[in-house]
């Protein structure tokens, strides 16, 4: 089941102050970023975030699931209507985060 625009656009909206949070549509699903890093994504309409230390730190009940089949172990993001915390997370993550490759021109 791919996730709807509807409910990436109120993810994004409860990152509200966080810096630069944004999605990129992936095959059916949807890939966030903060400030250039990727964080996690929506897959299935549920916010799934990379196990990073600073994650887990603030999350360490969180349910680990595996959004599509080869894929690594995130953690689902079940709070989303506190705002201060959906910030909190982004901006701790990216600090752990390295930023995406660049791709080779040919």
């Amino acid at each position: 089941m791919a996730s709807h625009k509807e409910y990436v656009a109120f993810i994004l909206e409860q990152f509200g102050e966080a810096e630069e949070v944004t999605a990129r549509p992936m095959m059916g699903e949807y890939v966030i970023y903060c400030q250039g890093k990727v964080i996690g994504g929506v897959y299935d309409d549920r916010l799934l975030v990379k196990p990073t230390a600073n994650a887990v730190k603030l999350m360490p009940e969180a349910p680990r699931v595996i959004p599509y089949d080869g894929a690594k172990e995130m953690l689902w993001v079940e709070e989303l209507d506190d705002r201060n915390f959906l910030k909190t997370l982004a901006e701790a993550m990216y600090e752990e985060l390295p930023f995406p490759k660049k791709k080779k021109k040919r």
